[in-house]
């Protein structure tokens, strides 16, 4: 039961990725086509979502599930970091029709090719942490 605010939060993140069309990949590919505003008022409103709770959480000092105050650390602006992540972002959300929130949403919907993105995701993320020493940072 400890765990069910989570399952309820992941399940609400699903129905607003489904009801927004977030998850379709035609509204994918009229936004890397510039043919549609809509995904790029989805992502907009995540920013400000973001922005507004960045904010409260500072200002309330609200803590982690372990109980510890979350400090937000300043981030190293670089640009090959961000152009080379971004590069391998943009071309996976490109190539698969979906970023790391609606993949998960996809699979649920019963698409089962969402397992190889997924496992090519995680399989990314253990590569990025296994070589992170030695990438220019």
């Amino acid at each position: 039961m400890k765990g069910l605010k989570y399952i309820l939060a992941g399940i609400l993140f699903g129905i607003v990725m489904t009801k927004s069309e977030a998850i379709s990949w035609f509204r994918i590919q009229e936004m890397f086509l510039f043919q549609s505003i809509h995904m790029y008022g989805i992502i907009g409103v995540a920013v400000v979502l973001g922005i507004i709770q960045v904010a409260i959480i500072k200002r309330k000092q609200l803590k982690d599930i372990k109980g510890e105050i979350i400090q937000f650390s300043p981030k190293q602006m670089s640009i090959p970091r961000y152009l080379f992540g971004g590069i391998i972002f943009g071309l996976g959300w490109a190539m698969t029709g979906a970023c790391p929130g609606p993949m998960y949403t996809l699979l649920g919907h019963g698409f089962p090719i969402m397992i190889v993105v997924i496992a090519s995701a995680i399989l990314g993320t253990l590569t990025y942490g296994a070589l992170r020493s030695k990438l220019p940072h």
